[in-house]
């Protein structure tokens, strides 16, 4: 049985398990933007090894996590949260998540303690396609697309895993591939 997802903003980017480049190499990406001018996501799986408070020196002592979001204006950074009914000028994404909002504000959020850690995602720079080219990338098999789930995002987990888990939970023969090891040797 084919599990063959709709894309749409909101869903999640798998790629395949034989694409190469580092940016993307099993990488799980949340789409947060999909229409016909093109597309934006984030890299799920790629944490960095620096935590917000080292990027933005007037940060609020906070422990959250950074991650690679993508190669596109590595020198932004972007926040998936869920918290959007306490955050204004937040973009509702799917049930649950939402990007952006009020800088200033989610600061006084997360001083006066109202903002866990579990409730916000941190990137370095972002994933974006042209018009047309994320579907045309799909149809040659770059990508596949899954379901979002909230545990994806906002349950802290071994990153390293996440395109596996993702992968086996769309079953079939997608449960297969994502058994497969991550370095493959085809002597």
């Amino acid at each position: 049985m084919n599990k063959k997802r709709e894309l749409k903003t909101g869903c999640i980017l798998l790629a395949e398990p034989f694409l190469w480049d580092n940016n993307f190499k099993r990488a799980a990406i949340f789409v947060t933007e999909f229409d016909k001018k093109g597309s934006v996501g984030f890299v799920l799986n790629k944490p960095i090894d620096m935590n917000i408070t080292q990027l933005i020196k007037d940060f609020p002592e906070f422990e959250a996590e950074v991650s690679f979001g993508g190669p596109v204006q590595t020198d932004t950074i972007h926040y998936v949260h869920s918290i959007g009914h306490l955050l204004d000028d937040s973009i509702p994404i799917t049930e649950g998540v939402w990007w952006g909002g009020d800088f200033t504000k989610l600061k006084a959020l997360i001083r006066s303690g109202v903002v866990k850690s579990e409730d916000i995602r941190f990137f370095v720079g972002y994933t974006g396609w042209s018009g047309g080219q994320l579907e045309e990338e799909i149809e040659i098999g770059s990508w596949v697309v899954a379901d979002m789930d909230l545990n994806y995002i906002f349950n802290p987990r071994e990153n390293k895993k996440l395109w596996q888990e993702i992968m086996e939970h769309k079953g079939d023969n997608f449960a297969i591939i994502g058994q497969m090891p991550d370095a493959a040797n085809w002597n």
